[in-house]
């Protein structure tokens, strides 16, 4: 293992402060100022985590049926994050309607078919769904109500001390309540606790969060911001001066170090993984992790799991820790993710019951290694962030749980009951069904080209991850940031490379590891173009051209080969040319090149088999349309030669000169490279796939 260095301490709880405006709240209605105020929490990472918490209000409206004023719940939709959410992303229903099903309500053993009763009480035809969460709002007295999953409060939550630090805090001003599953039940638990205990501002729920009330939106948010505050500074006076965790055992390695370790496992991680879709990864070596996974208790608290619902349907009740003393051992991997994946069906096979719905994924979400970070893998990008993300949170409600008394979780059959609950099988059943492409990895090199953009562009479409791989930093940086904006940041990386430089190559594949976790495609496309007669072609441009469309298509084949195998799986496309099958005036150098890639690419074929590599070959002919190659000496050079102007005439001749008399487009060959990408071509390697409009010189047979 490489040198270890120092940490750096994590960060105490952050004490968050008020960022109400007055002036901005003067100028909105009852309904927006609900949405300013949820927003202002959910974007505050230090009040709630991404996607979790709800607020709501209970405010006037006009029925449209009887043209009478009613009581309106708004309340947070399910699904929605109140951080960025608009007024789309709240459930409105009658607030009489949903008072009124306590007279349905059977028991506790029935709690679940009163979701189905939710529908009914909607006001005004919303079609945003109803969360479980809605009876903890609805039968609340209070006008304005907010539930949030702080991490300062949720270490209060979790803790063996909780229930009396919290009288300690708030000197009786928050009440407590015992875990139960959220819904109806603890909706009419909360209200009859509130009603015999008067005068609280809020009550916690262990294990949970905090639910807190007032009857303007301005107090409750003040609220909502006051008792997280009181928590966090009572959490940070707790761990001053004292070492989290049992203190430090072990260093973490040097930035750069913890890189490439990252780097070089993630895709033997990802390999091992089972399923029907392609795992994406995300790493993180920041200090809170960094001083949890080095730490003395890592093990005991990693075992015990996440406590919060809101973390463990993200990250599984438990992580997998690695011991970084074999990561590199034979079969050490292999065998310490099927060892997971038994215990995971073990966990499911002694809480299971016969109307429960199947299992689920077995392979870890979370995967911790000493000395390194984080991992987190799941079936896209976004969501295998934001899992790490909720493990953070679990690592900082560890932190001050166990510094007030010791840090609980729920017990194991609590657990799974919020996992496998119908209500949340239900949710992933209504779920659209994940693009082709979702789960894979793509890297394409003269991404910031016509050709190279069109096809990121599409592989992105479809749902694939991308790194952008280019030699010129500005316009690759342009065309990053316009498919971030497209398609995510999170889906999309770059990185400057020159194809023919064998250490950028191998820095730009690390750029795909360590930001998804591997790779499953990759598009040889960078290139270059000259014209020049045999006695006019010099040494070093025909040395050029051979570096770029034959030494840069064997570097990056060469790099990708072993990240496939991992995966046992890959397809690699080349863009090659109609130059590569068809002999053409004065450009030797050029042709030659592009001859000796496509027989580069029936080679890799026969190597890749074996391991589930196809290689083929898209050919392109005069594409024109955006092409830098075409905006240099290359048209005028082809112009020169076939004896016509270089201005649009050069586009014409082209088309006309084309069996179908169609001019090809940068997308034109996007699609045939998707094809080639896709499962759709599952059962084809070593196949060349001309897009030239048609050319029989170029007919491969």
């Amino acid at each position: 293992m490489p040198t270890l260095t120092a940490s750096k301490p994590a960060l105490p709880f952050l004490v968050p402060a008020s960022r109400w405006s007055k002036t901005d709240a003067a100028r909105l209605t009852p309904e927006q100022l609900l949405l300013y105020r949820s927003n202002l929490l959910g974007s505050d990472l230090t009040v709630t985590n991404f996607g979790g918490g709800n607020t709501s209000a209970k405010l006037s409206a006009t029925d449209p049926l009887t043209g009478q004023p009613v009581e309106v719940l708004w309340v947070k939709g399910s699904g929605g994050d109140i951080g960025s959410m608009a007024l789309d992303g709240f459930s409105t229903l009658y607030l009489d309607k949903l008072l009124g099903l306590e007279s349905l309500y059977r028991g506790v053993a029935f709690e679940d078919e009163m979701v189905g009763f939710l529908p009914h009480c909607t006001f005004a035809l919303n079609p945003r769904a109803a969360s479980i969460d809605t009876p903890l709002h609805a039968y609340l007295p209070f006008r304005h109500v907010d539930h949030v999953h702080p991490d300062a409060l949720i270490a209060l939550a979790a803790a063996a001390d909780g229930e009396q630090v919290t009288q300690e805090i708030y000197g009786g001003a928050v009440g407590w309540l015992p875990w139960k599953r959220p819904g109806f039940d603890l909706g009419i638990q909360l209200r009859d606790y509130v009603a015999a205990n008067p005068g609280l501002r809020g009550v916690m729920l262990a294990g949970h969060g905090v639910i807190c009330w007032a009857d303007d939106a301005e107090a409750c948010y003040q609220n909502t911001i006051d008792l997280i505050a009181q928590a966090a500074r009572h959490l940070n006076a707790k761990l001053a001066g004292k070492p989290a965790f049992g203190g430090a055992v072990v260093q973490p390695l040097d930035a750069q170090a913890r890189a490439a370790v990252a780097a070089d496992l993630m895709p033997r991680l990802r390999g091992l993984m089972t399923g029907e879709r392609g795992k994406l990864g995300h790493f993180s070596d920041d200090a809170e992790t960094l001083e949890f996974v080095c730490s003395k208790d890592f093990e005991r608290l990693a075992a015990i799991g996440t406590s919060c619902p809101d973390h463990f349907l993200r990250t599984k009740i438990a992580p997998l820790a690695l011991d970084p003393a074999r990561i590199d051992q034979d079969g050490y991997l292999a065998q310490a993710i099927e060892t997971y994946r038994d215990g995971y069906a073990a966990y499911y096979g002694r809480n299971a019951g016969p109307t429960d719905p199947a299992m689920r994924d077995a392979n870890p979400v979370v995967v911790l290694l000493p000395g390194v970070g984080r991992f987190t893998f799941a079936g896209d990008k976004t969501t295998a962030r934001i899992a790490g993300e909720f493990y953070a949170n679990a690592i900082n409600v560890m932190r001050g749980a166990e510094a007030i008394g010791g840090y609980l979780g729920l017990p194991e059959s609590e657990a799974f009951a919020i996992e496998y609950w119908a209500l949340e099988e239900a949710k992933l059943q209504r779920m659209p069904r994940p693009k082709p492409l979702v789960g894979r990895i793509a890297l394409v090199t003269g991404a910031a080209g016509a050709i190279g953009a069109a096809v990121a562009s599409r592989l992105l479409e479809d749902g694939a991850c991308a790194v952008l791989v280019d030699i010129n930093p500005a316009t690759l940086e342009t065309v990053r940031e316009g498919m971030a904006k497209t398609f995510g940041a999170d889906r999309v990386r770059s990185a400057i490379c020159d194809v023919t430089d064998e250490q950028q190559v191998e820095a730009a594949f690390k750029t795909a590891t360590l930001a998804f976790g591997g790779l499953d495609i990759l598009v040889a496309n960078a290139g270059l173009a000259s014209s020049a007669s045999i006695e006019e072609t010099t040494v070093d441009l025909w040395r050029k051209n051979y570096g770029v469309l034959a030494e840069g298509y064997f570097l990056t084949s060469r790099a990708a080969f072993p990240l496939m195998k991992h995966k046992r799986g890959g397809s690699i496309v080349f863009i090659g040319s109609k130059n590569a099958l068809a002999a053409t005036p004065n450009a030797s150098a050029y042709a030659s090149a592009k001859a000796a890639s496509l027989h580069l690419a029936r080679c890799l074929a026969l190597e890749g088999a074996e391991h589930g590599i196809r290689v083929n070959v898209v050919n392109p002919d005069a594409v024109i349309r955006g092409s830098k190659i075409w905006d240099g000496d290359w048209r005028k050079e082809r112009a020169s030669a076939y004896g016509i102007d270089p201005g649009d005439e050069l586009e014409e001749f082209y088309r006309k000169r084309s069996m179908l008399k169609r001019s090809v487009l940068p997308e034109d060959i996007a699609e045939a490279v998707y094809f080639l990408a896709s499962d759709a071509s599952a059962k084809s390697t070593g196949n060349i796939i001309n897009v030239d409009a048609g050319n029989a010189q170029a007919f491969t047979r």
